[in-house]
């Protein structure tokens, strides 16, 4: 159903991964779909991935979605500027911002395996730099866009990882960060009938965690967390968040949800959304997730688990312990 014709939207970061799949959603769902990133043409990066602004349009096209391609580099605050400015220009409205640039991974990877003191300073940088700065500088000038129409929703992608460890504490103090920043955005965004979101993605196939998986060392395998992602156990893929926030965007009490987390597997099933094929993952505090990390036999038997939410206070009391799991971007 094509419920977001007429919206004007923005997916930052969307050259390939979770922005990719968020830009093919909206573009199903008929919105028209700005896209940002450096890579404007086919190309494939050093770690052999390749991924294009050309083509996502290409995706979003082929669903029978229009999608404007515009090179940004996130790190420049004017070129932000001009992006929104055009969008101004163009279309004289915004409805939707997913801030969703990342440029941390490549320096994630590179010191995997290394405590935090090993690492070079600019580790910090690189996290959060290109991912929870320029979330903050695209939110304002979106929210300079969306006052004046006192309507308008900012979805800012965060993760697991803002709960329990995952990758290196750049990573994580960057993630609990996008979770502040949107809630506090949301006091502020509110009486604008604004609404600001933190959004978390499950285990998802991106190219680049898809081939990590694929690596990974046989003998991790000893580990039934490790195993479980060898074995892609209740992965999403990137067009799960994207239909969760087409959901998000047309849903008229979604005010209620302002500055709060919300978790794509719990948002699928509210709303009724399946994933790519068909499936819908459950939530990574799922008892039917959690139980078949400790018992790997339940993960052909998944069924077997009652699919119900492990509460927050317990996620909290086990998240120095809990498992090196969560979104890649």
């Amino acid at each position: 159903m094509k419920h977001l014709e007429g919206k004007i939207t923005v997916v930052t970061g969307a050259t390939r991964g979770l922005g990719k799949g968020i830009a093919i959603a909206l573009g199903e769902a008929g919105a028209t779909v700005y896209i940002t990133g450096r890579t404007l043409e086919r190309s494939t990066s050093d770690d052999g991935v390749s991924g294009s602004l050309q083509e996502t349009q290409s995706a979003v096209e082929e669903v029978g979605g229009v999608c404007i391609p515009i090179q940004v580099d996130h790190s420049d605050d004017e070129q932000v500027r001009l992006l929104f400015e055009r969008i101004q220009d163009e279309q004289g409205q915004l409805d939707l911002l997913v801030n969703n640039a990342y440029a941390g991974v490549q320096a994630l990877t590179d010191a995997s395996g290394k405590p935090f003191w090993e690492s070079e300073p600019n580790l910090w940088d690189a996290c959060n730099n290109v991912g929870l700065r320029s979330h903050y500088v695209a939110s304002i000038f979106a929210a300079r866009m969306m006052t004046p129409h006192q309507q308008g929703l900012i979805c800012t992608i965060s993760s697991w990882g803002s709960l329990s460890y995952i990758f290196s504490p750049p990573y994580g103090a960057g993630k609990s960060a996008c979770d502040r920043l949107a809630a506090d955005m949301a006091i502020e965004l509110k009486p604008q009938n604004i609404v600001s979101l933190s959004i978390w993605p499950g285990i998802v196939g991106t190219e680049k965690f898809t081939q990590f998986a694929a690596n990974m060392d046989e003998s991790a395998g000893l580990d039934p967390k490790n195993s479980a992602i060898k074995e892609r156990y209740n992965w999403e893929t990137p067009l799960l968040t994207g239909r969760v926030i087409a959901a998000l965007a047309t849903d008229s009490t979604v005010m209620r949800r302002t500055g709060r987390v919300q978790i794509v597997a719990e948002l699928a099933k509210h709303y009724g959304l399946v994933d790519k094929n068909g499936e819908r993952p459950v939530s990574l505090r799922s008892l039917r997730f959690v139980l078949p990390l400790v018992f790997p036999a339940l993960r052909k038997y998944p069924w077997l688990v009652p699919n119900i939410n492990v509460p927050w206070s317990l996620l909290l009391l086990k998240s120095l312990s809990s498992p090196k799991i969560g979104a890649a971007e």
